[in-house]
C-alpha cells in the first residue's frame, strides 16, 4: 500500500507532489482534531460519574466538540482542495508530457502498438487516475492517519487497550496485503481488457465502410461483443475476488471493537481499570475503525491507480529520438544519403542506398511494393533515424537539427489525408495557427480548393467531420495542399498523392501540386507515368536498394524495372472492352 502511494507521489510533478504532502498534513491535522472528541466525551462521562455536571462542564466539552468539529470541517476542505487540484493537475499535465513525447518517438513505435492501446493510455488510464487516484489517495491516507492518532490517544489511556488495537491493526494489514496481492493481477487483466476493447471499437469504426460491403456486419459486431463481454467478466472477476478480503476487513474490525468492550468490561470487573476509563473505552471503539474500515475498501483500487502510473511511465519511457540539435535554418536544401541502411524488426528494408538530391530539383521514387520507397523518404526527412550511414541536408547531418527546425524545412501531401474535426480554414492553417484569413484564402485559391470552400453552406467556417469523413478524396487532397502551401516548406514530399484521385478531380489537383511545387526540392512516390516523365532524376529501389537510376529517356534505353513498369502501363492503358 505504502509502495504504491509512494510511485503515484513520484509519478506527479514536483508542484504536484508537494500540493499532496501538504494534503497528508492537513489530514493529521484533521485526525488530531477528529480525536479530540474523545476527550470532549472524558470531560462529560466523568462529570456524570461524579454528579457534578455543572454550566462550565457542559460549555467545556461544547467548545471542545466544537473545536473538533469546526477544526476537522476546515483542515478536510484544505486537503481535499490540494488533493483534487493535484490529481487533476497531474493527470493534465502527463497528457501534454505524453501528447509531446509520442510526438517524437520513432515511427516504428506506432507500428509496434495498436492505435487503441496508445489512445487507451492517454484517455482511460488518465481518466482512471483522475477520478479514482485523488479519491482514492485522500481516503486511504485520511483513514490511515486518523486511525494512528486515535490509537496513541488510546495507548496514553490504557496500554493494554492500545496493544490490542495494535494487534487488530497487523490482522487488518494481513488481511488487506493479501487483498492487493489478489488485486494485482486482477488489476493489470482489467486495464489490459479496457485498453482491448478501446481498440476493438476503434477498429470497428474505421473499418465501418469495408464491413458493411463484404457483409461482414455479423463477424465484426460478434467481435466487438465479444471485447465487451471480456471486458465485463474481468471487471466482475476483479469485484467478486475482492469482496471476501472487503468483508473480511470489515468483520475484523467490527470483531476487534467488539474484543475491546469486552476487554474493557473484564478488567473493569477485575478491578484494573477505573469506571471513566472502561466508558471512554467502550464508547471508543466504535470510533477507532471507522475512518479504517472506508480505508481498507478503497485500498484495492490503490492496484488501479498502480497500472495506470506504469502504463504511463512505460510510454514515457520508451527512448525518444534524439531532438536535442540546434535551431538551424539551411541556406540550401540539397538532400543526400550516404551509404544509409534500416532495419526494422530485423529485418533489413533499406540496404547501402546513397543519393543525391540537389535543390530546386525534383526526384521520383518508383519501384515494386514493399520495395522501401516510402522508409526511404522517411528516412530522409527523418521520421526514424538510419542505422547506419548518414542523412544530409545542407551538407549536415539531419541529426544535428532540432526536430522542429529541421521539420520547418519539410511539408508533406500522403496517399492517406487525414484532416481534424474542425473548421475548414482551421484545417489549412493548421502549421500557422495565427495566420490571417487572407492568407488562407491565399492558399486555397492556389490549392484550387477556394470554388467548392466557398459553395459549402458556411463556407470556411464549415466544419468538417474527423478525418474529414465530409469531404471526397480530391478535396481532401486539395486541403492538405493548401495547408501544405501554407506552410511553405523548400522540400515537399509526396507519397502517392494523386493515386486515389478520380478523372474529374485529377486535372484541378495537379493544379495545385504545381502550385505547390513551383521552386520547391521535390521528392516524390509514384506510380503514374505521367507524373515521373519529367523529374530531374528517377531512382528506381528494389529490396531496400536503388536498382537503376537516371531520366526517364536514358532509363528508357536500358533493360530493367524501369522499362517493363512502363511498358506494362502502356500496354494497361491501351486496353479496350
Amino acid at each position: 500500500m505504502f509502495k504504491i502511494l509512494k510511485n503515484f507521489f513520484d509519478f506527479c510533478s514536483a508542484e504536484d507532489r508537494k500540493r499532496f504532502y501538504i494534503s497528508i498534513v492537513f489530514s493529521f491535522i484533521q485526525a488530531v482534531f477528529e480525536a479530540l472528541k474523545i476527550p470532549a466525551i472524558a470531560c462529560m462521562v466523568n462529570a456524570l460519574l461524579k454528579q457534578d455536571v455543572t454550566a462550565n462542564t457542559c460549555l467545556t466539552c461544547l467548545c471542545i466538540m466544537v473545536v473538533s468539529v469546526i477544526g476537522a470541517g476546515i483542515a478536510k476542505s484544505k486537503a481535499t482542495m490540494l488533493q483534487t487540484e493535484g490529481g487533476y493537475h497531474t493527470c493534465a499535465e502527463k497528457r501534454m508530457r505524453l501528447a509531446e513525447h509520442l510526438r517524437y518517438l520513432p515511427m516504428g513505435y506506432y507500428n509496434e502498438n495498436s492505435l487503441g492501446r496508445i489512445m487507451s493510455v492517454t484517455t482511460n488510464t488518465m481518466q482512471n487516475l483522475e477520478n479514482v487516484a485523488t479519491r482514492v489517495v485522500m481516503i486511504v491516507c485520511s483513514g490511515l492517519l486518523t486511525t494512528a492518532v486515535i490509537t496513541a490517544m488510546i495507548l496514553a489511556y490504557d496500554w493494554r487497550i492500545g496493544l490490542i488495537l495494535c494487534g487488530g491493526l497487523a490482522v487488518f494489514f494481513a488481511v488487506n496485503s493479501g487483498m492487493m496481492k489478489a488485486s494485482a493481477a486482477m488489476a493489470k487483466q482489467k486495464i489490459e481488457k479496457d485498453s482491448a476493447l478501446v481498440a476493438k471499437v476503434i477498429e470497428y469504426i474505421q473499418g465501418i465502410a469495408e464491413v458493411k460491403s463484404f457483409r461482414l456486419t455479423g463477424q465484426r459486431s460478434r467481435e466487438l461483443n465479444t471485447a465487451i463481454d471480456e471486458n465485463e467478466r474481468a471487471n466482475s472477476a476483479m469485484e467478486l475476488k475482492l469482496i471476501p478480503f472487503m468483508t473480511a476487513q470489515s468483520f475484523w474490525l467490527k470483531a476487534v471493537g467488539t474484543i475491546i468492550v469486552l476487554a474493557s468490561v473484564l478488567l473493569h470487573i477485575g478491578g484494573s481499570m477505573d469506571l471513566l476509563t472502561t466508558i471512554i473505552m467502550i464508547i471508543s471503539s466504535y470510533l477507532i475503525y471507522a475512518q479504517l474500515d472506508n480505508a481498507g475498501k478503497y485500498s484495492a483500487l490503490l492496484r488501479t491507480v498502480d497500472v495506470c502510473v506504469s502504463q504511463a511511465q512505460d510510454v514515457l519511457s520508451t527512448p525518444q529520438m534524439d531532438i536535442s540539435g540546434k535551431d538551424i535554418a539551411p541556406e540550401h536544401c540539397n538532400i543526400s544519403a550516404e551509404n544509409i541502411s534500416f532495419a526494422y524488426d530485423q529485418k533489413k528494408i533499406i540496404d547501402g542506398v546513397s543519393l543525391s538530391i540537389p535543390e530546386h530539383t525534383t526526384t521520383a521514387l518508383v519501384g515494386p511494393s514493399g520495395g522501401g520507397k516510402t522508409t526511404l523518404t522517411s528516412l530522409l526527412s527523418r521520421f526514424w533515424d538510419v542505422d547506419e550511414g548518414k542523412v544530409t541536408l545542407d551538407g549536415r547531418d539531419v541529426r544535428e537539427y532540432s526536430m522542429d527546425s529541421l521539420m520547418r524545412n519539410f511539408s508533406f501531401v500522403f496517399q492517406s489525408v487525414y484532416l481534424f474535426a474542425d473548421t475548414i480554414a482551421n484545417n489549412i492553417r493548421f502549421g500557422q495557427p495565427d495566420a490571417p484569413m487572407e492568407k488562407v484564402i491565399e492558399a486555397a485559391k492556389k490549392a484550387c480548393c477556394h470554388d467548392f470552400i466557398t459553395a459549402l453552406p458556411d463556407g470556411y467556417d464549415t466544419v468538417i467531420g474527423e478525418g474529414g469523413a465530409s469531404l471526397s478524396g480530391g478535396e481532401k487532397q486539395r486541403i492538405s495542399i493548401a495547408r501544405a502551401i501554407m506552410k511553405d516548406a523548400p522540400v515537399i514530399v509526396l507519397d502517392e498523392a494523386t493515386a486515389n484521385v478520380d478523372p474529374e478531380n485529377e486535372a484541378e489537383l495537379m493544379k495545385a501540386i504545381e502550385a505547390l511545387t513551383r521552386e520547391k526540392t521535390i521528392i516524390m512516390i509514384a506510380h503514374r507515368l505521367k507524373t515521373v516523365r519529367h523529374a530531374d532524376q528517377i531512382l528506381v529501389i528494389e529490396n531496400g536498394k536503388i536498382a537503376q537510376q537516371g531520366t526517364h529517356d536514358s532509363l528508357m534505353l536500358q533493360d530493367g524495372i524501369y522499362r517493363t513498369f512502363v511498358e506494362s502501363r502502356r500496354e494497361a492503358a491501351s486496353w479496350r472492352l
